[in-house]
């Protein structure tokens, strides 16, 4: 008797301690996020604050006026700095003074390769009309039966592509590494031997970050009856199917995007202008 009521407390204590585990690791999900965010932000604003709030007036400083410090107005102030210098650059007198700052940069021979290299990144990566890493993949690396994820950057131009040539198709790709995406490896793949993925690359992203435990939601596409386009261009998968043939990234990536989400019709004709021709 006694050892029954032995073995029903410690169950009964195995229990208590399993909830209040559950219970903290609950916790931990819930505030690490949020407390990981807020203190990422107030870095961030702190930085900023204390790089630009030494250069502004006194006088205009809110901070003269109030009895206490006002967090943010380093960032209001880099903000309308920013806007009014890129108002300036946008006009005559703007570009003639920014030609002028270019001029004297590329005369200095390592600070020009420098901010050429970071102007171009800048432009690419802001730009309205950049299409970098507007698709994942799948590639096979570091060998083959091994797949990595991959983002689809554009195709391969200039003297890369010519010395691949053009029976090749190759295609840049940028190989994050794992937890840390923005560091990695260019690496300039086949057209044929990319798997395009549905996934955004955001989904691609966190994929990356969490090391594949956070796994997006994917939902099986409704199969569709095959055209003579498609009879035309071969399996989806040529990997799966053991034929190397052309997998679903077609034409110019850049082409691909050029069409916004309003003017789909305008696409649809598009790529329907582009599978009649290759049938032909």
């Amino acid at each position: 008797m006694d050892e029954e009521q032995g073995e029903v407390r410690i169950g009964r204590r195995r229990k208590f301690v399993n909830r209040l585990r559950n219970y903290l690791i609950t916790g931990v999900i819930v505030a690490a996020p949020l407390t990981i965010t807020v203190y990422l932000v107030t870095y961030f604003v702190s930085f900023v604050d204390g790089v630009v709030k030494p250069w502004i007036p006194s006088a205009w400083n809110p901070e003269t006026y109030v009895p206490f410090p006002l967090p943010g107005i380093g960032v209001v102030v880099a903000i309308v700095g920013l806007v009014l210098l890129g108002f300036l650059a946008a006009n005559i007198f703007g570009r003639t003074i920014l030609k002028l700052g270019e001029s004297i940069l590329a005369r200095m021979p390592l600070i020009r390769n420098v901010y050429a290299a970071l102007k171009q990144i800048f432009e690419t990566a802001l730009s309205e009309r950049s299409h970098t890493f507007r698709r994942a993949g799948l590639v096979e690396y570091p060998r083959r039966g091994l797949w990595a994820v991959v983002f689809i950057a554009t195709d391969v131009k200039g003297e890369i592509s010519k010395k691949l040539g053009d029976d090749d198709d190759a295609i840049s790709v940028f190989l994050p590494t794992t937890p840390n995406p923005t560091s990695g490896f260019l690496l300039f793949v086949p057209r044929k031997d990319i798997l395009v993925l549905d996934m955004s690359v955001e989904d691609a992203a966190k994929l990356v970050i969490s090391a594949g435990l956070i796994t997006p939601r994917w939902e099986p596409k409704a199969r569709q009856p095959e055209t003579r386009a498609e009879q035309a261009y071969g399996p989806r998968h040529p990997h799966l199917a053991g034929e190397t043939l052309e997998v679903p990234v077609r034409g110019s990536l850049a082409d691909d995007d050029l069409f916004d989400d309003d003017d789909e019709d305008t696409a649809h004709d598009h790529r329907r202008a582009q599978d009649t021709e290759r049938v032909k």
